[in-house]
């Protein structure tokens, strides 16, 4: 079977993923940024301004809202400790209850506070978890550039995670092998492998664990 041609910024079927937090990256940045093939405009820099949902008591749903949009992404597996994750659910604000009922508060894996109203606001949704002892919302800002190598999707970023500035560098794609080259290519061979979820629950003290550096 020919492997799949990633193109950066584009659907691809789901892909696995490295990634990694910490205060330094610039040598393995600055050998991503050089290697790198030439990457389309769009991508060079991005910002975005998200909250996180955080449980306690759930490592397998990642649940991001940006711009009025609600997205939950499902763990898949882990290969050759490399991620892959799915989309579980998409929805948008103000949301029905229903939702909140059926979808949302089930990927928390969290008692379900009761519900009076037919429909919620963004507003109203995070009252309801600021007020659940076992969930947490967390502003995170990014400052993302983005690269290509080895037919890997990459990026370097700066990660604000409620004001606290970190750093994150990936590389992604359907192919593990092309990951493990781009890994050992840019320098980052032994370094832990720390999804989004991981590095916000780490950075807020909801895990007593430090990023990789």
């Amino acid at each position: 079977m020919d492997k799949e041609e990633l193109k950066i910024g584009e659907i691809s079927k789901p892909r696995f993923e490295f990634r990694s937090f910490g205060q330094d990256f610039t040598k393995a940045a600055t050998r991503m940024a050089r290697l790198s093939v030439p990457v389309p405009e769009k991508v060079w820099e991005r910002y975005s301004d998200e909250i996180y949902i955080l449980s306690r008591t759930n490592d397998i749903n990642n649940t991001k809202i940006r711009d009025g949009k609600m997205d939950i992404k499902t763990f898949v597996q882990a290969v050759d400790g490399l991620e892959q994750w799915n989309p579980l659910m998409k929805g948008e604000f103000p949301i029905k209850a229903s939702v909140l009922n059926d979808e949302v508060f089930p990927a928390f894996q969290v008692k379900m506070p009761e519900l009076i109203k037919d429909e919620y606001t963004l507003g109203e949704f995070l009252k309801m978890i600021d007020g659940h002892p076992d969930l947490a919302a967390v502003k995170v800002h990014k400052q993302r550039f983005g690269y290509m190598v080895d037919n890997t999707i990459c990026e370097y970023g700066a990660v604000l995670i409620n004001g606290a500035k970190v750093y994150t560098i990936n590389s992604e794609s359907t192919e593990i092998d092309d990951i493990r080259k781009t890994i050992s290519d840019i320098g980052l061979e032994g370094v832990e492998n720390i999804n989004y979820l991981q590095a916000i629950k780490r950075v807020i003290g909801m895990i007593s664990k430090p990023l990789a550096n």
